[in-house]
């Protein structure tokens, strides 16, 4: 990605203060970090920068405080495991907004500090200017390594560039540059695979890839409004109501763009979800019966596309892989894009946190080209909108 500024590697910048806007909103529970794939994903990055004698300033959010309160929020819950992953103690900055805080951190012994969750202040959504330059003061240097959070027009994103140095780290160059080869660098065929709950939220990705790719996957509870589209019983199964013109529209798109759209030709019914299911054609779904996966012919069909592509990009579980019983559609996609990853013969792309999730339950994130844990920016940026945290960061 050329049109963005980075750190030129001639830049001296020892003795620096750098504000890292990275994105630790990673998950909780009872004050536990649970997945720390974000951490690990940083720990090269800010090794490397504490290695030219930086001292860096750790910004993030975690959660929606301003919507749901404060409480379970603090990214306090987070500087433990930030200290066992980088081997340093880290400084948690609570009160940060005053003249001291620069001077006292160019004092300090220590590499490495934490600021508070940046969205306790309503000013951060706000994109405040003040706010803004406030974060700036305490700084030399700005880097965005949050690419998950580039869609936003906040002030820890875009409003702190306007008041220093500002560039695009690694991590959103790399996010571009694999990117870049679903459109741009492509070998074809190329495929996408589209799960998760809603139609509604994925519409826009779906019109702009399908003109782009050979055949397009439609999976999840998104897939219950196509099977019912085709006047098939889907029982009790998630829908969403009054998109038969949507659904139509892709059709219509699919074939005029001559890309082949597959939709699930059996699924994995239960009555509830703590009941293991039964694998059945679509055609024998029952009124009190619910959709959780696809089923195993749907699993062939879907594995013959990945073995003859070249280029996937996957956004979206396949059934409600969260419960074992529903993981099976999820589990051996995830495997086979993996094998053929491996072997050289598949550029695979996965993005979004669900996505990422369900292939690390199936063991396969070592087996795909690159894994993007970023959700509404990757989304976003595949759609073809322009994203402002990465407008700001232009040449």
């Amino acid at each position: 990605m050329n049109n963005l500024n980075t750190l030129p590697n001639n830049e001296d910048i020892k003795d620096k203060i750098i504000f890292l806007r990275v994105d630790f909103n990673v998950p909780i529970k009872d004050g536990k970090v649970i997945d720390d794939t974000k951490i690990d994903k940083m720990k090269d990055i800010i090794n490397k920068l504490l290695s030219k004698k930086t001292k860096i300033i750790l910004c993030s959010h975690l959660g929606r405080p301003q919507k749901k309160g404060k409480e379970g929020l603090s990214l306090e819950q987070v500087k433990n495991r930030l200290e066992n992953s980088f081997k340093k103690k880290i400084v948690f900055l609570e009160d940060y907004l005053n003249n001291d805080t620069k001077k006292n951190i160019q004092k300090s012994d220590q590499e490495l500090f934490l600021l508070e969750n940046i969205r306790f202040y309503k000013e951060e959504e706000n994109n405040d200017p003040g706010f803004a330059k406030q974060l700036a003061d305490l700084a030399d240097i700005y880097i965005n390594e949050a690419f998950s959070c580039s869609h936003r027009s906040h002030a820890s994103v875009t409003g702190i560039t306007k008041f220093i140095k500002s560039y695009a780290g690694e991590t959103i160059i790399n996010e571009l540059n694999s990117l870049e080869k679903i459109f741009n660098k492509s070998n074809k065929p190329v495929t996408c695979i589209i799960g998760g709950s809603k139609i509604s939220t994925k519409i826009d990705l779906i019109s702009n890839l399908i003109k782009k790719v050979d055949f397009m996957i439609i999976g999840g509870a998104m897939a219950n409004n196509f099977i019912k589209y085709n006047n098939f019983e889907i029982g009790k199964s998630l829908f969403e109501p009054d998109k038969e013109a949507t659904i139509k529209n892709i059709i219509a798109e699919a074939n005029k763009s001559n890309c082949k759209l597959i939709i699930p030709e059996d699924v994995v019914v239960s009555i509830n979800e703590d009941t293991a299911g039964i694998n059945k054609k679509i055609s024998e779904i029952k009124s009190d019966e619910i959709i959780y996966d696809i089923g195993q012919e749907t699993i062939k069909a879907i594995g013959k596309v990945i073995n003859s592509s070249k280029t996937l990009l996957w956004n979206g579980p396949l059934g409600f892989f969260e419960k074992d019983f529903f993981a099976t559609g999820s589990n051996e996609v995830a495997k086979l894009i993996k094998i053929n990853t491996q072997k050289k013969l598949l550029t695979s792309i996965a993005g979004g946190g669900d996505t990422a999730a369900a292939i690390k339950k199936a063991k396969a994130e070592d087996g795909f080209t690159y894994i993007s844990t970023a959700g509404g920016a990757f989304l976003e940026w595949l759609e073809g909108k322009i994203l402002p945290g990465l407008k700001v960061l232009e040449k």
